[in-house]
C-alpha cells in the first residue's frame, strides 16, 4: 500500500473516533516517533533494579491476578 493510500485511509477513519480515541492514537504515534525528547531513558542498572524489585514482590505474593484486575476494571 502506498503512503498516499495509507494517509487517505487514516484521514478517513480518524473523524470516526471519539476525541479520547483520537488522543490515544496521537500518543501512540508520538511514542513511535519518540517525540517526547525531554523524557530520558533509565539506565540498564536502574531497569534491572526495578525488575528485580518487581520479581521480589511477585515472589512474596504481592501481585494482582489478571482475573482480579479485569474484575476491578469492569467497575470503572
Amino acid at each position: 500500500m502506498t503512503t498516499t493510500a495509507l494517509k487517505k485511509q487514516v484521514d478517513g477513519y480518524l473523524p470516526l473516533l471519539s476525541a479520547k480515541q483520537q488522543i490515544l492514537i496521537l500518543e501512540m504515534i508520538k511514542s513511535f516517533l519518540n517525540v517526547d525528547k525531554d523524557e530520558e531513558r533509565i539506565s540498564r542498572k536502574q531497569y534491572n533494579k526495578e525488575l528485580n524489585e518487581a520479581v521480589s514482590r511477585i515472589e512474596k505474593g504481592n501481585f494482582v491476578t489478571h482475573k482480579d484486575a479485569m474484575k476491578e476494571l469492569s467497575k470503572w
